[in-house]
């Protein structure tokens, strides 16, 4: 029997709790797992069921149990279930996992009683036995004749059953007296505590079972096998059926878990029109898009919950894996090619505010096969698409969506909460098919250009930007995709720029470290648009200035500012979880918001006013209005610079007095005088020996003789790839025998391979996380500053290698697995390699 053959509603339950973060999968065994028989010791469990529900226990966060009321030992000989499955006896009384019950005295003598009494009772009555367990004994006469069993099973109720401390328990052809008080709900109780179980599933077809239906609320699933009057709310017809249920639950909830196949991070590429991303799988799934900005919602998150949260695939329809993927030159339209199918992919520049116009073109001699699955809200909201003679209407959303598809013949299946639209569509040379996914409009219309021509629209927008860049001898090309990357991960309206497109791609596989990077951060804004200020671009640094500009004006004072803020300049909302996603092949959970948003970052002026020297070299002036955001922000810094914060890296512990956060303060001053000096502006009295102040702060106080280094903090011994910045920033000499020395030691600890780490301390989450690919890149310049070119150039070399096929790199690298970690494209590992390739050229 096939899932299909299942009750519809039965199978959108099953899709619903197979979602749920902590699942617990009961059932009964006789009747359930196993058929009923005339001789209950010839009762074996359906090969099917027991495969099913083994596999099911090895899942992450999903608990399996058998519930049956046969005796403990009974159970486990005659199922032979394996150990990945818990079992509980005598209706809940013995449970293989710590809680068999001993019995009191009192219990035991109860036991002996009712075990005399009950054997008088059938002495002579054919077909009737005991079954004696541990702590009850069932009367069985499922093989005696009717009246007799009629008989014996009044006597037992009229006798033994009301005795003071038994619990009866009445099943098909059984009754079970139990000097224990329980039942299968409390023992499904029991269970679901003991797994921390967000939702539990029950299957049963006795008359005992109900007491577990009985307890079953809110997200909940029961399901009774045969008739009968039941509190369950879905009924299927036998063991058969039972089998087909377990399959279907665990195809769903492996899917769920893990995705079909999650791509390597770094193989993912990136579509951008400075105002939406979207991202691509290897072979062209359409795995990431928010709307209406990168910072909302997911309409398709198939890449943090698998195909059920949201894709559009496009793909031969005999299959078989691309043959490559790349980028057009100096564009965002990646082209994904199969032997004899191509799929071209650009999101339209200069669409209105609030809309996301993606281009997908077919073109080959080939039969495509399409999937279309919109799931907007991270697949909160359920959807229904009505076909119309263009295209495909999204029902069922806020925000408006539509797919134009003139000539494609659409198939609409449900899975009960979600419509999915599929076709196939068979290719000829010269005539490609055009899909247009337009979100945030109705309109289905057709548009005013033909598609070659806003292709190469698309194109000139990216290439007429990008070849006006001074790129640097080492690694132009891939120097260029990291500054159109940058450039991609910018808002053209409103100046903001992403830290990353995506949120809570771990740090480690099937860690908690997982964060949302969909917003801008200070430091990370004013370090991206730096870079791009240092290869000739001046407009995406003009932009943030006005973004950071509009945030101010709000404030008080730049010591009001929060470290990150949406793209738009406002307070982001609070971190949240987002339970129906399983996250990156399983590493939960997945968040939205921030909680670094109200920590105290006392580093973040001396990115600014460096991005505000390098402008003003750049354009040979310095703006009025950015000069007195310099001379706020050196305010800011005279009153609070003495103060512990939570640094660079947003620890989630107490506040330190960090060296890094102190050198950025040194670095606002010191960039704060020097600006003033080149541009005649008037330097406050009091710049000057505030500067040589906090120098000497950090040269006493981050400098440890015990380590030969300087440290993370001053209040420990512990290194952190940040503290490099006493020798980059200039505070002091590079030759100095203490920078070469900290250099030496965050070597030692910190460098493993091919990467950098921030630092090994214990920050207070659980797991750890791979190396940072901009720790890594501040070493290569450590090394080029000490006269260590060899290893910079190698350290380099091992960079560009940990970039994907297309050119991009996440935040982190795992030289253990050999594998990239962290959100996707990241502007900190793009903005790294671009200053090292200058560095490496210029020296």
């Amino acid at each position: 029997m096939t899932a299909e053959a299942l009750p519809a509603e039965l199978r959108r339950a099953i899709v619903q709790i197979a979602r749920t973060p902590r699942l617990l999968v009961a059932c009964d065994y006789d009747g359930t797992l196993s058929p009923i028989t005339t001789n209950p010791d010839e009762a074996r469990p359906r090969p099917e069921s027991v495969g099913a529900l083994r596999s099911l226990a090895s899942l992450h966060e999903t608990t399996c149990a058998v519930i049956s009321g046969r005796a403990l030992r009974d159970l486990a000989i005659l199922s032979r279930l394996p150990g990945e499955i818990h079992l509980v006896g005598s209706h809940g009384s013995e449970f293989d996992i710590g809680f068999v019950h001993a019995l009191e005295p009192e219990a035991r003598e109860l036991h002996r009683r009712l075990e005399a009494e009950l054997s008088r009772l059938i002495a002579g009555v054919a077909g009737a036995s005991l079954e004696v367990k541990p702590a009850s004994v069932a009367v069985h006469v499922r093989r005696a004749e009717r009246d007799d069993a009629r008989r014996v099973l009044a006597a037992v109720h009229e006798g033994p059953s009301t005795w003071e401390g038994v619990t009866t328990t009445d099943g098909k052809e059984v009754v079970e007296l139990s000097v224990v008080k329980t039942d299968k709900g409390s023992a499904l109780d029991t269970l679901r505590h003991q797994a921390g179980a967000t939702a539990a599933v029950f299957i049963g077809d006795d008359v005992t079972d109900e007491k577990a239906f009985a307890r079953l609320q809110g997200p909940d699933l029961g399901v009774k096998v045969g008739e009968g009057e039941t509190l369950a709310q879905y009924r299927i017809d036998d063991t058969e059926d039972v089998a087909t249920v377990l399959a279907f639950l665990l195809e769903e909830r492996r899917n769920w878990l893990y995705g079909e196949q999650a791509p390597p991070i770094e193989r993912i590429s990136m579509l951008a029109n400075e105002r939406s991303v979207a991202l691509l799988t290897p072979d062209a799934k359409l795995t990431w898009l928010c709307h209406p900005g990168p910072d909302a919602p997911a309409v398709f998150a198939d890449l943090l919950g698998g195909e059920s949260a949201g894709h559009f695939s496009i793909k031969p329809h005999r299959n078989g894996l691309p043959l490559g993927q790349r980028y057009l030159p100096n564009t965002m339209t990646v082209e994904t090619r199969w032997s004899r199918l191509l799929v071209t992919d650009y999101l339209e520049p200069g669409s209105a505010p609030h809309r996301t116009d993606l281009v997908r073109v077919i073109s080959g001699e080939t039969t495509a096969s399409i999937v279309f699955a919109p799931r907007p809200e991270f697949g909160g909201v359920p959807v229904r698409l009505l076909p119309e003679e263009d295209g495909l209407r999204v029902i069922g959303t806020s925000e408006p969506f539509v797919l134009r598809s003139p000539g494609v013949q659409w198939e609409i299946t449900s899975d009960g909460l979600h419509d999915t639209a599929s076709a196939l569509v068979s290719l000829e040379r010269g005539k490609p098919v055009v899909l247009e996914l337009r979100c945030g409009t109705t309109d289905l219309s057709p548009h005013e250009l033909p598609e070659s021509e806003r292709r190469e629209r698309a194109g000139r927008y990216w290439s007429d930007w990008a070849t006006a860049l001074k790129l640097p001898q080492v690694e132009p090309e891939l120097v260029a995709r990291s500054a159109l990357t940058l450039r991609g991960l910018t808002d053209a309206d409103t100046g903001g720029v992403l830290a990353a497109a995506t949120t809570s791609l771990p740090e480690e596989i099937g860690g908690v470290r997982n964060w949302d990077y969909r917003y801008c951060w200070i430091r990370d804004g004013a370090m991206t648009v730096r870079e791009l200020v240092s290869l000739g671009s001046l407009e995406e640094a003009e932009g943030f200035l006005r973004w950071l500009h509009g945030v101010l004006s709000t404030l008080a004072g730049p010591e009001r500012l929060h470290p990150l803020y949406t793209l738009a300049g406002t307070q982001i909302g609070a971190e949240a979880v987002i339970d129906s996603l399983p996250g990156y092949k399983g590493s939960r959970p997945v968040r939205v918001g921030n909680l670094a948003n109200h920590q105290v970052q006392l580093d973040v002026f001396g990115p600014v006013v460096e991005l505000v020297m390098a402008l003003a070299e750049a354009r040979g002036e310095l703006r009025d209005e950015d000069w007195q955001m310099v001379q706020a922000m050196a305010e800011a810094v005279t009153r609070r610079w003495s103060e512990p914060d939570h640094g660079i890296w947003e620890e989630r512990h107490v506040p330190r007095h960090r060296v890094y956060s102190r050198v950025m303060c040194w670095v606002t001053i010191d960039r704060a005088i020097k600006l003033a000096e080149i541009y005649g502006r008037p330097v406050p009295e009091e710049w000057p020996e505030l500067r040589d102040r906090i120098s000497a702060d950090v040269l006493e106080n981050g400098w440890n003789p015990e380590v030969q280094a300087f440290t993370t903090a001053y209040d420990g011994t512990d290194l952190d790839a940040a503290s490099l910045f006493v020798g980059l920033s200039g505070l002091i000499d590079p030759q100095d025998e203490r920078f070469q020395s900290t250099v030496t030691a965050i070597e030692s600890e910190l460098r493993s391979g091919s990467t950098v780490y921030r630092y090994r301390r214990d920050d207070g989450l659980p797991g750890s996380e791979g190396g940072f690919h901009l720790c890594a890149a501040w070493m290569i310049e450590a090394y080029l500053l000490t006269g260590r070119r060899t290893e910079a150039e190698e350290l380099f070399e091992q960079l560009v290698d940990a970039a994907g096929p297309t050119g991009l790199l996440p935040e982190q690298y795992d030289p253990i697995a050999e594998r990239s970690l962290g959100n996707h494209p990241q502007a900190y590992s793009h903005l790294g390699l671009i200053r090292c390739a200058r560095l490496l050229s210029e020296s």
